[in-house]
């Protein structure tokens, strides 16, 4: 049966809002210390729900009616398991805890401030964790059972994140950092040493390790034999992995790839690394221009190999090792999986022999007690579709206006029974951040769009992470001019090249995508047919003034420090221009939201009314920074897809 032929736009699709709004939010997996019991973290509409699977036994829901997720900056860090325990972040900033047996969670902190990171030492009696209130941030220490107050373990600095502990109990590495640096422009390794007096730990000494304010430490984490600290430095220009020896107080860089091996670390706990059960070995995730892959590093000899069988993910996420065998879970996914949470079983020791520097992959042993390959736990939607009826990513790369490469990914219109003729409308994607990255990872709102007869292209523009230090600075006091003409560039390269329609470009974003959605309608009128901003930046000014306390130095960095910078701010900010705007928009903005206040859109969607430009305005009550509710989220690609029929599609 041939296809039918039918306008770009008009064709019927098996991705609906409602398909979308039922997707689940994977964040993170971690095993117990058993090595056998697997808990994940699920986000159920506004609901972030714990679950639980030991070996093949069916899994089961945590934490009763708490919801649980950490809520310090940007959330993350939301809960840690270990001795048949889990440790999370819930309602009112306070810590629970709750047998993984089962019973009822029970709060061991009090109601105050926020708390997120939790990690257990290795004797299981004591528990660390960020906490942040009324501007200040810390790290606390209590008894796992909460019978005694906390204490203050560190403070002094404006940030501090990714607590671990040594496996004797003997330090406590943090990474911490101050105003106005930005944790992916520099932090420090700190080292906290204890003594034991009255069984307490005490702490006798917290020392810089690595870093300073213009080099990015990421994820501490100490060998099970306690001799090395494995973190991640930008030193070189690029995040690569080092090992710092305890007893000969030497760093060791044992990868020197030009790709990426850290994170900007907008939430807590994030994680890119692992040790082997044995310590001889780690297992890192490495991001080559936006497709993550897992490779093995023998500590010894420092030869590297990827990890073979998993070749049909393109990215990979949160890697936690099993404390017993080498086993990893994984959030795993591609521009046509949606994620899922799976484990990976590895060879042990014996794999170790079969390491050669010439061979492509690792090859795969299996020990004897483990099942080989891969095991999924979760799926975070039906996966239903078929493959013919998914766009599938294509990495590509473009040269900007003014000279210099720019990367994205291109999702073709995709749609087993329907063709259309011509060339299709894009939409221009714009990642939030600014100081971030679009993966090669699953996008069911980019299906929505490609299974209906659009383009899409995800860009990374000159400013993003994954590309190197050199790449991120670019946007450094240039926010509003890279992301803006990157944007247009790789727009005008898809026109050239046959793969878009250059009278149906519409451009569309969130956050500082958003700000980056009205900033390229001032700067460039007429180019896009309209232009979608979801709770977007509109007054600079504002946004230092009254954002969360992580972002409220950020633009030092992106724009220059007030008041020297004050110009800039009102030459790059849409509020003072908004006049310019011309092209139909559409604005979205959570009513809650801490990061972009409302009245950033607000004040935009005045503008538009006085000067007569075609808009929409939505306000969801109950939503924060992005969209949580199902219906929400229905609301949300119903109202899009109107509002670019009406002004692109049929225009």
């Amino acid at each position: 049966m041939s296809k039918q032929i039918r306008p770009y736009g008009t064709w019927p699709s098996p991705v609906s809002p409602e398909m979308l709004s039922s997707t689940l939010r994977l964040s993170d997996a971690q095993w117990d210390t058993d090595g056998e019991t697997l808990v994940w973290l699920e986000g159920r509409g506004a609901q972030g729900v714990l679950v639980m699977q030991r070996g093949t036994d069916a899994a089961y829901d945590l934490a009763g009616e708490l919801s649980v997720r950490g809520r310090v900056g940007y959330g993350g860090g939301d809960f840690t398991v270990s001795h048949g325990m889990v440790y999370f972040a819930g309602p009112e900033g306070r810590l629970y805890r709750q047998a993984l047996a089962g019973g009822n969670a029970r709060a061991i902190t009090p109601a105050f401030g926020s708390a997120a990171s939790p990690r257990v030492s290795a004797d299981g009696k004591w528990l660390v964790f960020v906490h942040t209130d009324s501007g200040v941030d810390t790290l606390g220490l209590v008894d796992v059972n909460g019978d005694a107050w906390p204490a203050k373990l560190a403070s002094g600095t404006d940030f501090v994140m990714q607590p671990a502990w040594h496996p004797q109990g003997k330090y406590l590495a943090y990474i911490a950092w101050n105003h106005p640096q930005m944790p992916w422009d520099g932090t420090e390794l700190r080292l906290i040493s204890f003594d034991y007096a009255e069984g307490v730990p005490g702490v006798t000494d917290n020392k810089i390790v690595a870093g300073n304010e213009t080099t990015a430490i990421f994820q501490p984490e100490f060998s099970p034999d306690g001799r090395y600290l494995a973190y991640v430095s930008d030193a070189s220009g690029w995040g690569q992995l080092y090992v710092y020896d305890l007893e000969a107080n030497t760093h060791r860089c044992l990868t020197d790839t030009p790709a990426e091996h850290g994170l900007p670390a907008w939430q807590q706990a994030q994680r890119m690394f692992g040790w082997s059960h044995d310590s001889k070995s780690i297992f890192f995730l490495r991001n080559n221009q936006a497709v993550v892959s897992l490779w093995r590093c023998e500590l010894e000899s420092g030869q590297e190999q990827a990890v073979s069988g998993l070749d049909e993910y393109t990215y990979l996420a949160q890697p936690a090792i099993s404390p017993v065998q080498d086993r990893i879970t994984l959030l795993a996914g591609s521009s046509t999986i949606p994620t899922r949470v799976i484990t990976y079983s590895l060879a042990n020791d014996s794999l170790l022999a079969t390491l050669d520097a010439n061979a492509p992959t690792v090859n795969v042993l299996v020990p004897e007690n483990e099942d080989p390959g891969e095991r999924i736990y979760r799926r975070s939607s039906g996966e239903r579709l078929l493959p013919e009826q998914l766009s599938t990513a294509e990495s590509i790369s473009w040269t900007g206006y003014e000279g210099g490469t720019v990367y994205g990914q291109y999702y073709p219109p995709t749609n087993a029974d329907f063709e259309g003729t011509g060339q299709p409308p894009l939409i221009v994607d714009v990642h939030g951040g600014p100081t971030g990255q679009s993966f090669m990872s699953y996008r069911g709102g980019f299906q929505f769009f490609t299974s209906r007869g659009f383009a899409v292209l995800d860009v990374n523009y000159r400013g993003s992470t994954g590309y190197g230090k050199d790449y991120m600075n670019k946007l450094r006091e240039s926010w509003g001019i890279y992301d803006v003409q990157d944007c247009a560039s790789g727009a005008s390269y898809l026109v050239d090249q046959g793969l878009a329609d250059g009278n149906k470009l519409v451009i569309m974003g969130g956050s500082a995508g958003g700000f980056t959605v009205l900033q390229s309608l001032i700067e460039k009128p007429g180019f896009y047919k309209a232009g979608i901003s979801s709770y977007g930046v509109a007054n600079h000014f504002l946004l230092a003034m009254e954002t969360h306390k992580f972002e409220e130095r950020y633009t030092d960095s992106m724009l220059g420090p007030l008041p020297q910078a004050a110009q800039v701010y009102r030459d790059r900010s849409p509020y003072f221009h908004a006049d310019k705007i011309k092209d139909p928009i559409a604005v979205f903005q959570g009513e809650d939201d801490p990061v972009v206040l409302r009245n950033q859109s607000d004040d935009i969607v005045a503008s538009l009314r006085r000067t007569g430009t075609p808009h929409e305005y939505h306000v969801y009550a109950g939503e924060g920074h992005g969209w949580r509710k199902p219906e929400t989220i229905q609301s949300f690609y119903k109202s899009v897809l109107k509002f670019l029929m009406q002004y692109v599609v049929f225009a």
